[in-house]
């Protein structure tokens, strides 16, 4: 089609129609096509590839679900074929027509009539999969879900995988509720907060690191379970494994221990990985990760004493320091307390073996200010970690219900803070206020839902698995 100027062309696309009738998609037609041959179909979809010979015109058509040929023929169409000429590479377009196989077999759309329905003003790329510059992906995801086939498969993986969460925990009873973004005070986690700014109060506030607090307020309330699948927001790094926008779920269970939370996380995992591949392993980079139950179990401690070939919790600040530097490890300024040491060597020394499903449990009690003390053993806290593909993919408690030691616990935390800390647990007394009305035992969990995505659909990288991951700004030169 040809135009003189802008105004034009904004007539003709606004001259198009608002909707579309359709009653058929592309894959379903292909998969199906035995009930479909011989009859009209109406489908709409993106032009990917035009083919013209004489007087017939192969199309490829992108639908929500996959492509399917249209075959244009001037026997067909008659005067509306001279149209065909105007159509380019990105147009969307409606048909209708009748399924049928072409010569070469494949199933195609036998056009009777077609509309156009979108301009495409930008030419599509050329060539796609040959772009080295995966940053482009990420900015422009809608064009790299538009021409690869491969993106779509994991968003709707992360689609399915989120719904088969929700029904899983529905099903045991657990009820789903919404708590603030925007919070006066954070917590929940070691992690740096965003802040930003209330107008009409007049206050600063942040952004959520996690929603546990609020959750257990919901336990001491008179729930027995609840959950929620939400956005929090650390202030961290950018890395393969790190977004400082991601998706957790946190389930709180009133009158469960973090053994319950272990039975319950390893049942999750293998329904979804049953329901989305039929089968309980799964193919993460060169390895087979298996899910059958129970999982391996290893103790914190243990795991880091084994490699040392010293007992760690005894060990005085200065020399577990001195064997933590000694492994490689590096501390940030505030940030030399013994949950630092511990937290360095075991990423470094333990984690990257963690290949199967791994229960780690057992944290020294400076790690969890959070977490009741472990039966038996003070020095430690009833917490577990599971890894898998070597990521850390939950984090769950015994949860603490004694006031007296949350307190206390939280003015630990504040000399970390005082000491330039800035990811330690801030006092929340409302929170204390409210365990002073009583909280049942109560066992947590908390799952990383992008990274259990990568987990799921062999992805090494966390902006392969989010839809618009955080990029530096265009023209911003600063390093991410």
């Amino acid at each position: 089609m040809a135009v003189e100027n802008e105004d034009e062309l904004s007539g003709f696309i606004s001259s198009l129609p608002y909707s579309y009738d359709v009653d058929a998609k592309a894959a379903d037609v292909r998969s199906g096509y035995q009930s479909y041959e011989g009859k009209e179909v109406s489908i709409a979809g993106r032009v990917m590839s035009i083919r013209k010979s004489g007087k017939l015109v192969f199309a490829d058509i992108l639908d929500s679900s996959g492509k399917i040929q249209g075959y244009f023929d001037y026997a067909n169409l008659g005067e509306d074929f001279d149209s065909i000429k105007s159509l380019n590479k990105g147009d969307i377009i409606g048909i209708k027509g009748v399924v049928f196989k072409t010569k070469p077999g494949e199933i195609s759309v036998n056009v009777k009539k077609f509309s156009l329905l979108a301009k495409a003003l930008r030419p599509m790329p050329t060539e796609w999969y040959g772009l080295k510059d995966t940053e482009l992906r990420y900015r422009k995801r809608y064009l790299d879900l538009m021409l690869n086939e491969e993106a779509r498969r994991v968003f709707v993986t992360r689609s399915r995988t989120i719904a088969l969460i929700r029904k899983f925990l529905d099903g045991k009873g657990f009820i789903e509720f919404e708590t603030p973004v925007i919070q006066p005070l954070y917590g929940g986690g070691d992690a740096e907060p965003f802040k930003t700014y209330v107008n009409t109060l007049g206050e600063e506030d942040y952004l959520r690191i996690a929603d546990e607090l609020y959750l257990k307020r919901l336990i001491i309330g008179g729930f027995d379970k609840v959950y929620e699948i939400c956005k929090d927001f650390r202030n961290e790094d950018l890395d393969s494994e790190h977004s400082p926008e991601f998706t957790m779920i946190e389930w709180y269970q009133a009158y469960a221990d973090y053994e319950d939370m272990m039975k319950l996380s390893e049942d999750l995992m293998l329904y979804v990985v049953k329901e989305l591949y039929g089968k309980d392993e799964l193919i993460y980079g060169d390895k087979t990760i298996k899910f059958k139950k129970p999982f391996s179990r290893i103790g914190y401690i243990e795991s880091i004493n084994k490699k040392v070939g010293k007992d760690v919790l005894s060990m005085s600040d200065e020399e577990l320091f001195s064997v933590a530097e000694k492994s490689g490890a590096r501390f940030e300024k505030g940030k030399r307390h013994r949950a630092h040491a511990y937290d360095r060597l075991f990423s470094m020394l333990v984690q990257p073996e963690l290949v199967q499903p791994t229960f780690v449990v057992d944290f020294p009690k400076e790690t969890s200010p959070l977490t009741r003390p472990k039966r038996g053993d003070p020095r430690v806290v009833e917490r577990f970690e599971m890894y898998c593909g070597a990521m850390e993919l939950t984090n769950a408690y015994s949860e603490l219900n004694n006031p007296i030691i949350q307190r206390r616990n939280f003015e630990e935390e504040a000399k970390k803070s005082r000491m330039g800390d800035k990811e330690a647990e801030p006092t929340d007394m409302a929170f204390v206020e409210a365990m002073e009305y009583g909280m049942p035992p109560t066992g947590g969990l908390g799952l990383g839902i992008d990274r259990f995505i990568m987990l799921l659909t062999n992805k090494t990288s966390i902006k392969e698995v989010i839809l618009f991951p955080m990029e530096k700004r265009e023209g911003n030169g600063k390093k991410a």
